[in-house]
């Protein structure tokens, strides 16, 4: 259910699957995973980790979508999401954390950066989100990720911080440069995709 009342429509198929997709929760507090895990288990098949080392255990080819808790005791979930992509993992991350964003996080291998506190609402939008962009091709993947490292940056420096930033002037170069490389794809997609896609941008 939606605020407002309204019945909320199911998250869309993958289209090489037609069984709930898998999402990983990892989070050191137990009762941010359990949370997840209630919010999420009528559309989602959910594996949850309390930890680094249980999440590396838990992450397979089946992970369809991961949400991630930055600071963790151990590994955080920094130097969890390199592991995960330096063992070749590559499916959608959110960053679901309560650390204020900072110019690091342009450099950083996620598709989305949540705030905490967040609702049952908020985290259902999040993976539903994940999903959807994992269909699309490598550059217009990487397009939303960049243009939601912009905006969340965006919504956290003041103009003269983004000014001083090399790390920003970075990110909308590549912004710019990703929008001109994927018209062609563009082109090809789905007008209902499209609209969706340029509103996320």
């Amino acid at each position: 259910m939606t605020e407002g009342g309204e019945e909320r429509p199911p998250p869309e198929p993958r289209p090489d699957r037609e069984d709930p997709a898998t999402v990983l929760v990892v989070d050191d507090e137990e009762r941010v995973v359990e949370a997840f895990e209630l919010w999420l288990a009528e559309d989602y098949r959910v594996e949850t980790a309390t930890g680094g080392e249980a999440a590396l255990a838990a992450i397979d080819e089946s992970v369809d979508a991961v949400l991630l808790d930055r600071q963790m005791p151990g590994l955080s979930g920094d130097e969890l999401l390199e592991r995960f992509r330096e063992t070749g993992y590559d499916c959608p991350v959110a960053m679901v954390t309560g650390k204020d964003p900072d110019f690091d996080i342009v450099d950083m291998p996620f598709d989305e950066y949540v705030s905490k506190p967040v609702d049952g609402d908020d985290v259902r939008a999040a993976v539903d989100r994940l999903l959807r962009i994992d269909g699309y091709d490598r550059r217009l993947n990487e397009l939303y990720a960049v243009a939601q490292k912009r905006a969340t940056l965006e919504a956290e420096k003041s103009g003269d911080e983004l000014a001083d930033s090399e790390e920003y002037a970075r990110l909308r170069e590549r912004q710019a440069e990703l929008r001109m490389a994927v018209d062609e794809r563009v082109a090809e997609m789905d007008p209902a995709d499209v609209e969706w896609l340029f509103r996320s941008l």
